[in-house]
């Protein structure tokens, strides 16, 4: 016995999990909610300026927050405006954290000095 094979709806395509019909434009199953597709990365400024801020913030919390970070789609994006973006993003971060390890070394070295300059070759904070 021959098993006949499930015809597609010209609509677009059975939902994977629940086989229900569904149109090729839906990026979720309308009826068990199955992501079917990623959706478009968003372009939008306040989409922009959200990922340009967690790029300059995101060395800070060393980098702890790296795996939410969404440079990297956009980075590996097809789409050109997407893309830059993503590279934007990139260069914001770097040089976030440039200027973060910059600012640790001359406020270390600040500390550092401040700390033996007054034991050696000077008056310390107690008077001798």
């Amino acid at each position: 016995m021959e098993r006949a094979a499930i015809p597609q709806p010209t609509l677009g395509g059975f939902c994977p999990v629940c086989h229900q019909p569904v149109l090729p434009t839906y990026f979720f199953c309308p009826n068990c909610g199955k992501n079917l597709k990623e959706p478009p990365l968003s372009t939008s400024v306040a989409t922009q300026i959200g990922i340009y801020l967690f790029s300059i913030i995101l060395p800070a919390i060393a980098f702890l927050a790296i795996r939410y970070w969404p440079g990297v789609k956009y980075l590996r994006s097809p789409d050109w405006s997407r893309k830059q973006i993503g590279i934007i993003a990139v260069i914001l971060m770097a040089a976030s954290t440039i200027i973060l390890v910059w600012w640790g070394i001359v406020w270390f070295e600040g500390f550092a000095q401040s700390a033996t300059g007054g034991l050696i070759g000077g008056t310390s904070s107690l008077g001798f």
